[in-house]
């Protein structure tokens, strides 16, 4: 038997619980891993209370990223043996493939072997945050030196990510927090200039930083309506790339802005780049090169062991860390 995490209902941190079932074997194509840490996401809470895009069936199991040792293969797996540290980008199903458990059944073309020195902690801390702005950032928005990049929830773990891979580019990351308690943490983090939303006019601290241009490029998870002072903010030309739906508002759409402009308004998702065979190897060696020359690294906001998941999720949804909120597992005796 193995502890998994699952929810039978639809609503708070309260309503997961931890389980005992029988350990699964993996199918031809899939391996088992021996889980040592779980990275969190706002997609796993907003998935546990019915607000993302695929729909639980319940009991359901949750999570995307995990970092451990495999611990058996399929039988059509040839690339990972038995002892092999691993880590996971998120796949295709949150449910499906669920990583809340001390053991995990995953697809084997979703494990990568991250660099060795990095420790599980923060392996569990890679994938979801770089494959996403690296996503977004690189081949959609076509992100090069010298291009202004306004992030939005910049002090979360992939707008953390999106201000490393614009200074490995050399782009210039302007970063947009709710309260100034983080502007330092993020100028530390490598912003080039951060603007506090809830105490300044974004639109005009935009013009100011950009010299009147505005930013070519804006990566937003939020929507709602900030989205008007966004495409406010953009230049001629620019593009919106929206990854997420934080906002519980509705999102207008400025339309006169954006034909004003020539704007692009672009809805995008990390499966867009795991789901494109050459897209997928492109960022998977973005990333491990940035890891290993110390340009991208992993920033871990808070830990927990895996028998507080409710207690993770209620500090994941409170909304104050800075990085990766990351669940850490350990034998029992």
């Amino acid at each position: 038997m193995t502890r998994v995490v699952r929810f039978h209902e639809y609503g708070g941190p309260q309503v997961l619980r931890i389980e005992e079932l029988p350990v699964v074997q993996p199918g031809p194509d899939e391996v088992r891993i021996r889980v040592r840490a779980i990275g969190l996401n706002r997609a796993e809470s907003m998935f546990r209370r019915g607000q993302y895009l695929e729909q639980a069936v319940f009991p359901s199991r949750l999570g995307y990223e995990a970092a451990g040792h495999v611990e058996a293969v399929g039988a059509n797996v040839r690339e990972f043996q038995v002892g092999d540290a691993v880590s996971l980008v998120p796949p295709s199903s949150i449910a499906q493939w669920g990583t809340y458990a001390e053991q995990a059944v995953v697809p084997a073309a979703m494990l990568v072997r991250h660099p060795d020195h990095l420790d599980l902690h923060q392996a569990a801390a890679v994938w979801m945050q770089y494959l996403t702005a690296w996503g977004a950032l690189l081949p959609v928005a076509g992100l090069k030196a010298g291009d202004f990049v306004l992030i939005t929830a910049a002090s979360s773990s992939v707008g953390l990510a999106a201000i490393q891979i614009a200074n490995r580019v050399g782009a210039i990351p302007i970063a947009v927090t709710r309260g100034e308690d983080k502007v330092s943490k993020l100028l530390a983090a490598g912003a080039a200039q951060v603007i506090v939303s809830d105490q300044e006019d974004l639109v005009a601290r935009v013009t100011q930083i950009t010299g009147g241009d505005g930013v070519r490029v804006v990566f937003d998870p939020i929507g709602g309506p900030g989205i008007e002072q966004l495409a406010e903010a953009t230049r001629r030309g620019g593009i919106i790339i929206e990854y997420g739906a934080l906002s519980s508002e509705p999102s207008p759409f400025p339309l006169f802005t954006v034909l004003g402009k020539s704007l692009t308004l672009r809805g995008y998702l990390l499966h867009e780049v795991v789901h494109d065979p050459a897209l997928f190897s492109q960022g998977k060696a973005f990333i491990i090169s940035g890891l290993e020359d110390g340009s991208l690294s992993p920033v871990i906001a808070r830990t927990f062991v895996f028998d507080d998941i409710v207690e993770a999720h209620r500090y994941l949804e409170a909304g104050e860390q800075f990085g990766k909120i990351i669940v850490t597992l350990e034998d029992r005796p």
